[in-house]
């Protein structure tokens, strides 16, 4: 009868540590997938904002009095150097997913605690560039979208549609990928606070 009690507690006890290993590995997998989307979104949006160039030719009235002049102009992303920023941000992030899912994978369930902590480190550094890259880009593509009455600078997207759309969708995409490292913050934290 006691056999049978401690074959069933024993039994219970490795179900337990199945589940837990399952858990963990689940965990480690769904982490290196966040890695790789990270990776991937902020290469997209580096190129989708490096790419980006539009040439419209724009009348210029120089005189009231004679017909307008027509002048070709192009947008660029590296005339603006907040667009310059965002792009070598999400170049930096790309690199740095890069880094970090080769090493979390040579890293796969080993306790090396100063290997997580580094890479923990690191995720909240490329938050706070993402975050600081999107808020420039996001706040320079809403004057051009808008303009500002107040120190005369005319909207810049009524000309360059195509331009102004695909700013949008690069700090879309680059902002799904600054909280998807929010995300791996985050888990970091609840795999911390399981530990303890």
């Amino acid at each position: 009868m006691e056999m049978e009690q401690m074959n069933k507690v024993v039994g219970d006890e490795e179900k337990e540590r199945d589940v837990k290993v399952g858990m963990k590995r689940k965990l480690r997998y769904t982490e290196l997938f966040i890695r790789l989307l990270t990776l991937i979104l902020s290469l997209a949006a580096a190129i989708i904002l490096g790419l980006d160039k539009q040439t419209k030719v724009v009348p210029i009235t120089l005189v009231s009095t004679l017909p307008p002049i027509n002048v070709p102009v192009t947008a660029k992303y590296h005339y603006l150097s907040a667009f310059t920023y965002f792009v070598v941000a999400n170049a930096i992030a790309c690199s740095y997913g890069g880094v970090s899912l080769i090493l979390t994978l040579a890293n796969k369930g080993r306790k090396n605690g100063c290997l997580a902590k580094a890479i923990i480190m690191l995720d909240l550094i490329m938050v706070a560039v993402l975050a600081s890259a999107n808020g420039a880009a996001a706040a320079v593509g809403y004057i051009g979208h808008e303009g500002n009455k107040h120190v005369r600078w005319n909207k810049v997207c009524n000309v360059f549609g195509r331009f102004c759309n695909q700013v949008l969708a690069a700090v879309g995409v680059s902002l799904l990928g600054s909280l998807l490292l929010i995300f791996l913050v985050m888990l970091a934290v609840l795999k911390v606070q399981n530990k303890h």
